[in-house]
């Protein structure tokens, strides 16, 4: 394990202050490297880069702490929660950003992103540790 993934597993609550339920290996950065790149992160904010190509399935992870996701490139994906369940299709859902845009989000529970436009999803996501 690095030392960035022992970083990673010593958190275990969220900005409610209530017990994150999910094991840290489905931290972002543990369980999807390869999508999610740590930008900087100290003790009240983590921010990351999140790179998904057309077609790519982004393996089940969770993002523990509420943020906001400053969208670089936007693209059509579907989320799906660790069943296999469709949990948001943003061509059905109506949901577009344009690049420059951006959304609140809460944490997000186990689920694997898919990128079903036909450019690169590219987002900074600044999750708050702290209220």
């Amino acid at each position: 394990m690095t030392r960035r993934s022992e970083e990673v597993a010593t958190a275990t609550a969220n900005t409610s202050g209530q017990a994150w339920p999910w094991p840290d290996s489905l931290d972002a950065l543990v369980a999807a490297p390869q999508y999610h790149r740590l930008v900087m992160e100290d003790e009240r904010v983590r921010v990351l880069e999140t790179r998904i190509a057309p077609g790519q399935v982004v393996p089940l992870h969770t993002h523990r702490w509420p943020g906001v996701h400053y969208i670089v490139s936007w693209s059509d994906f579907v989320r799906r929660d660790e069943k296999g369940n469709v949990t948001l299709d943003t061509r059905q859902a109506g949901f577009v950003l344009q690049s420059g845009g951006a959304l609140r989000a809460e944490p997000l529970t186990p689920h694997s992103v898919e990128n079903v436009g036909t450019v690169e999803l590219c987002a900074i996501n600044f999750e708050i540790k702290q209220p």
